[in-house]
């Protein structure tokens, strides 16, 4: 598939559309920093920090003020392994490990936008943010209709000048409007609540070096997210129950997101639990209900664990 997806739940979103032969379209990091070596700084977080005149540095040089945030300058793989915030010296001796840095603690709100780039200028963003519910874990996504000028404007000026003669999509995830990490490559769990047409306008993008996405009417979407404990072997729902879940009305996908023939602990997982189904929907309580119900799929093997979601969440 040119549209290089490794995850085949998602295949879903991209085996109906025709891509030339030539063409890759990442979906996953290691991919992206292998096929656009001029641009593949950008996985450098340190460098990601200095491009905005935040202060960073790598361990062993010491912070000149404290509390920062420590966490490795290069990660492939996700779900941020030995990040945390330090607070003092002695708690940056205890977290001194190779490969790892530090920078300033940012506040605000946690956004991941996905951006279409040509030639370095920004042509279309979508924002999305997510209800954290502890261990590394969400309760869902909303993939905001909302244009959010500042922080696109933001975004589109780091691009431009640090961009220049890349074309294709970036994931950027940025905190209170400053750029935490850049990914060559979009989210792709989430790709069907873009529109009709947007895939079609991805393979546009990398075939012909241009954006042409003819985007009616935006809608914010969900995609909502079930959970199980960790160190139990699933097995997929009934088929019958998975195709009645997509047929529904208001949802766009489901993803049943793990392999039954992989021992678990070969999926990489937050620490909190075991990400067992996705249901990408227009309504988040829909969506909710509809994981609560996939959930009693899984009692042959063990009922599944959903921590119960914070009162932000619930309100989010």
């Amino acid at each position: 598939m040119p549209i290089c997806e490794w995850d085949p739940w998602r295949f879903q979103f991209f085996d109906h559309v025709l891509c030339p032969a030539d063409v890759r379209v990442p979906t996953e990091d290691a991919d992206a920093y292998m096929w656009f070596p001029a641009q593949r700084w950008t996985y450098n977080k340190l460098l990601i920090a200095e491009t905005q005149g935040l202060e960073a540095a790598p361990h062993g040089v010491e912070p000149t003020a404290y509390p920062v945030f420590s966490k490795p300058i290069y990660n492939m793989r996700g779900m941020g392994p030995g990040s945390r915030v330090v607070c003092s010296a002695r708690g940056m001796k205890r977290a001194n490990r190779p490969g790892h840095m530090w920078m300033t603690l940012l506040e605000g709100e946690h956004v991941s936008t996905d951006v279409a780039v040509v030639d370095g200028h920004a042509r279309w963003q979508r924002h999305a943010t997510g209800a954290a519910i502890g261990g590394g874990m969400f309760d869902h996504w909303a993939v905001e209709a909302d244009e959010r000028p500042a922080l696109a404007a933001r975004v589109a000026a780091w691009t431009g000048r640090h961009l220049k003669g890349y074309t294709g999509m970036l994931n950027v995830e940025t905190i209170g409007g400053r750029i935490i990490e850049v990914h060559l490559r979009f989210a792709d769990q989430w790709p069907d609540l873009y529109g009709p047409g947007w895939v079609e306008a991805l393979v546009r993008l990398y075939a012909e070096g241009r954006w042409d996405f003819p985007e009616e009417q935006r809608r914010t979407g969900y995609s909502v997210v079930l959970f199980g404990r960790h160190g139990v072997r699933y097995r997929h729902p009934p088929a019958g129950l998975q195709a009645e879940v997509r047929s529904t009305p208001g949802v766009s996908s489901l993803q049943i997101t793990f392999h039954e023939d992989k021992d678990p602990s070969q999926h990489s997982m937050p620490p909190g639990g075991f990400r067992l189904a996705l249901v990408n929907c227009w309504d988040r309580a829909q969506g909710r209900a509809l994981c609560d119900r996939l959930s009693l799929a899984f009692n042959a093997t063990a009922r599944p664990w959903r921590r119960r979601r914070t009162a932000a969440a619930t309100a989010a």
